[in-house]
């Protein structure tokens, strides 16, 4: 068989067809994620995903912990679900946000998660630019999308404790005064990630692209002929799982007088239950990072003083918020439904092979919450970081900040922003990275 012949490619590459533009996978065998000089090899490097998940509410007041390191590592019951990834994770304990402990509860606590910036009161809505912003900043035109930001539970319009419930609602800022709009719909933001123009379409992405993937695959390695084919059959699985969203499955809380809908289903609806509506947003944040459609992501599991109730959990009987004050066995399911959806994009990730590390090693997946626990507390905040950064992180040890000078978060995010190659002096409060990352 006669050796393809493996020239660069355009700088930024995308597989088109009708109303469809889907960005190529990294291949180790053409130039098509804009590196401004290729490695002798030929091929490019991966670059660094930057995520955050984010659930509302804190978590188990004994039951969040980690001690050891790499492969002796122990996690509590919470954290219990990324024992696989242990080796892959850093457990980061005493930091806080400064300004979060001034005003009220839950909107002062949330709305200022990303920034570090001073929240105003009285029903004004004022933060700053969150970190992942920052981030998305610096790839635009690099990527089709600049940022993914999904969520599960919709915007809150209240006032709560002096304070604007928009905070509660939005982790992810584009300017001061702007939350970045948070997709709650999985069919689009699939397609907002591989369509021209969001909205419904009459054939699948993949039937648009197919003659443009064949030409692609005439061009590079056999090994890269693999990759496509993988990454061609992850969009067609969740192309299914959206055809199939809603179709089945429970109803959640209460059921309706009526057993079907007496008026046609609207398009692009959210899924019933919300296993499945998380799994959905997983699903297309990983296929957003894989397909370097994006670079950067948000996902927003619920809202901090959050409504949501896990029927899929047989726990029924009482919304997230109300529950997050009781601290029992229900509370800790709850929180392991959460953790899992973070182990459920790590597992997928990792399988991903990018050259010699995975998807999950050039990546940042930042967990945490607005608060310690359901009482409140946010002295100190729930910070786990899963991924490598590239190779440019030490993972699998358990890192401590209690009692020292430097435990602020934002140091936190400019040590993961100077990962992702966004150099900064200072963000929010900080002056200082953690020198530890």
């Amino acid at each position: 068989m006669s050796k393809p012949n493996l020239q660069p490619l355009s700088r930024r590459a995308f597989l088109r067809g009708a109303g469809v533009a889907m960005a190529l996978p990294w291949l180790e065998s053409t130039n098509v994620w804009g590196d401004v000089q290729a490695p002798k090899s030929g091929g490019s490097q991966p670059p660094v995903r930057f995520a955050c998940l984010f659930s509302g509410n804190g978590f188990h007041s004994k039951e969040w912990w980690a001690k050891g390191e790499g492969a002796n590592m122990q996690l509590g019951k919470v954290l219990d679900p990324l024992m696989p990834h242990r080796e892959k994770l850093i457990f980061l304990r005493g930091l806080y946000n400064a300004e979060a402990l001034i005003g009220g509860i839950h909107s002062c606590q949330t709305g200022n998660l990303l920034t570090g910036a001073h929240l105003a009161p009285d029903g004004e809505v004022r933060s700053g630019i969150s970190c992942d912003q920052v981030v998305a900043n610096l790839s635009k035109g690099q990527t089709k999308v600049p940022s993914l930001v999904l969520g599960t539970e919709p915007s809150i319009a209240a006032i709560h404790k002096n304070y604007s419930m928009i905070y509660s609602s939005h982790i992810s800022w584009s300017s001061p005064t702007t939350p970045t709009p948070l997709e709650l719909y999985p069919a689009l933001a699939f397609d907002r990630l591989f369509r021209d123009q969001i909205g419904r379409a009459d054939k699948s992405v993949l039937d648009a692209v197919q003659e443009d993937a064949a030409s692609y695959k005439r061009k590079v390695s056999v090994a890269d002929r693999h990759r496509l084919d993988e990454y061609l059959t992850s969009v067609r699985e969740v192309e299914q799982q959206l055809e199939q969203a809603g179709k089945t499955g429970r109803l959640q809380g209460w059921r309706p007088t009526l057993s079907k809908p007496d008026m046609q289903r609207p398009a692009d609806g959210i899924p019933q239950d919300i296993d499945q509506h998380m799994r959905l947003m997983c699903d297309i944040l990983v296929l957003a990072f894989r397909t370097d459609t994006t670079r950067v992501g948000t996902l927003k599991l619920n809202n901090d003083h959050s409504s949501l109730r896990f029927p899929n959990l047989g726990v029924d009987y009482m919304i997230h918020h109300l529950l997050s004050h009781t601290d029992g066995d229900d509370w800790l399911k709850v929180n392991r439904f959460f953790v899992q959806q973070l182990a459920y994009i790590a597992d997928k990730m990792d399988k991903v092979q990018e050259g010699e590390r995975t998807l999950l090693d050039n990546s940042m997946i930042m967990y945490c919450s607005s608060m310690m626990t359901g009482s409140h507390n946010n002295d100190q905040l729930p910070v786990i970081l899963l991924g490598r950064g590239g190779g440019r992180i030490q993972s699998g040890r358990v890192l401590d900040y209690l009692g020292k000078p430097n435990r602020k978060m934002c140091s936190l995010y400019l040590s993961m922003m100077d990962k992702a190659g966004v150099h900064m002096n200072s963000f929010g409060d900080s002056k200082e990275p953690l020198a530890e990352i």
